[in-house]
């Protein structure tokens, strides 16, 4: 799932001890665009989404699970980014490198001739 927003605050990074080793967690609030903006916290976990540098007012585009869990029979949800991309003020994230087109490719003929010196190359096929 896809959440556009504007980043509206980063919460502190937490920290603690878990039974599978320590554990790092920072929540960012996006505010979604719309007649009636509504604010989303997104938690980021690990050290996958480097937080630190998003500047509060930055258009964002997060990617995110949501999943909720039950305990003593209340339900808490989580939403929790994979992903988060900067987008420029159009609202698009930034071009990625393309694929080098077939033309930019030189012809077999200006690759080296293989070695005639009698030795087999050192590739195993």
């Amino acid at each position: 799932m896809e959440i556009k927003g504007k980043l509206f605050k980063k919460m502190p990074v937490q920290t603690g001890q878990g039974r599978n080793g320590e554990w790092k967690k920072q929540e960012i609030v996006l505010e979604l665009e719309g007649t009636y903006p509504r604010k989303v916290c997104i938690a980021v976990w690990g050290d996958k989404i480097n937080v630190a540098s998003f500047q509060e007012g930055a258009m964002l585009n997060a990617f995110v699970d949501v999943e909720s869990r039950e305990w003593n029979d209340k339900w808490f949800t989580d939403v929790k980014a994979w992903k988060i991309d900067v987008l420029d003020n159009a609202g698009t994230a930034p071009q990625q490198s393309q694929a080098p087109n077939i033309s930019d490719v030189p012809p077999i003929e200006s690759f080296p001739p293989p070695s005639e010196s009698g030795t087999p190359d050192d590739l195993p096929f």
